[in-house]
């Protein structure tokens, strides 16, 4: 069953995230990697943004998978976002668009390497624009849900 309050939640928490992150949007390359503490907040915002993100897909999926049986599992992050195209609550050209937010995501998570600096102020301004979008769309859907 769909919990239309818990995505509502995870949606108003990504929200604040994104106010917070657009403090730093602005902050050139260097302002965010000299600091240690800014680009490691930088960091976990995102993160957290991206994986309430996942959480409310693999929720729609689920609900979705109850209701279908020619639903496959989804086994990466990345497809819960394309698979949410396939389930009506956005296009798929957005899909392909937010979709790669996944992989950073698992950068962040596990650490790999370090994490470029230009690639890490890049994301910022699209997480903002991305994650902006994609509630309303998430948002949007859960009304048409009985």
């Amino acid at each position: 069953m769909l919990d239309k309050d818990l995505i509502k939640r995870k949606i108003a928490f990504i929200a604040r995230e994104l106010v917070a992150l657009a403090k730093y949007k602005e902050m050139t390359i260097e302002e965010t990697a000299q600091n240690f503490e800014t680009q490691a907040l930088v960091e976990r915002l995102l993160e957290r943004v991206i994986t309430r993100g996942i959480d409310i897909n693999k929720h729609i999926i689920a609900n979705a998978a109850e209701k279908t049986e020619n639903l496959e599992p989804v086994i990466k992050y990345r497809e819960t976002f394309l698979r949410l195209a396939d389930i009506g609550v956005y296009s798929r050209e957005f899909a392909e668009k937010i979709a790669p937010s996944a992989g950073f995501r698992n950068a962040l998570v596990h650490e790999y390497n370090n994490i470029d600096k230009k690639i890490l102020q890049k994301s910022i301004k699209e997480a903002i624009e991305e994650y902006n979008e994609y509630g309303k769309y998430v948002l949007a859907f859960l009304d048409k849900q009985k």
